[in-house]
């Protein structure tokens, strides 16, 4: 991976104009996006080939609502693995389709998880899995105030 220009990640107007539209709408052709910031279509192909190749923009994706295909629920479950249960646990999580993005964190916990359930009766099935290998504590996400946005570039 290259890094873009210095170690700070400098991006100029137009690098952070790029990123901040794919991020809203990674459909956005490069023509469109080439008329928005004032260059070829070429050059703005290039420049996002650049952004790509120093892992800037990994991929381009889909936001999608989760309660139409039947998730009406989500949780934040934090896990502790017991005793020498560190790595199945791991490993189990990885496993869980449900899981949508975990974390492994420092503190009490070892893991931050992130699930898309139908219900608290599948929520409790899913958390089986983890009973005897770890401790969890469990919150339901009733809304997200702050979703998927950049961080300041």
């Amino acid at each position: 991976m290259k890094i873009l220009r210095s170690a700070k990640l400098l991006l100029d107007d137009i690098d952070r104009h790029l990123v901040g539209r794919l991020h809203n709408d990674s459909r956005t052709s490069i023509r469109t996006l080439a008329a928005e910031v004032g260059l070829s279509a070429p050059s703005c192909s290039e420049r996002l080939k650049r952004l790509e190749d120093c892992g800037a923009v990994r991929r381009f994706t889909i936001d999608f609502d989760a309660a139409p295909l039947g998730y009406t629920l989500q949780a934040i479950v934090r896990v502790k693995s017991l005793p020498g249960q560190f790595p199945l646990v791991e490993k189990l999580i990885k496993e869980i389709p449900e899981c949508v993005t975990c974390f492994k964190v420092t503190g009490d916990d070892d893991f931050v998880c992130h699930f898309y359930l139908r219900s608290i009766a599948h929520l409790d099935d899913v958390l089986k899995r983890l009973h005897g290998k770890a401790d969890t504590h469990t919150s339901i996400v009733k809304t997200a105030p702050v979703d998927r946005r950049l961080p300041p570039l």
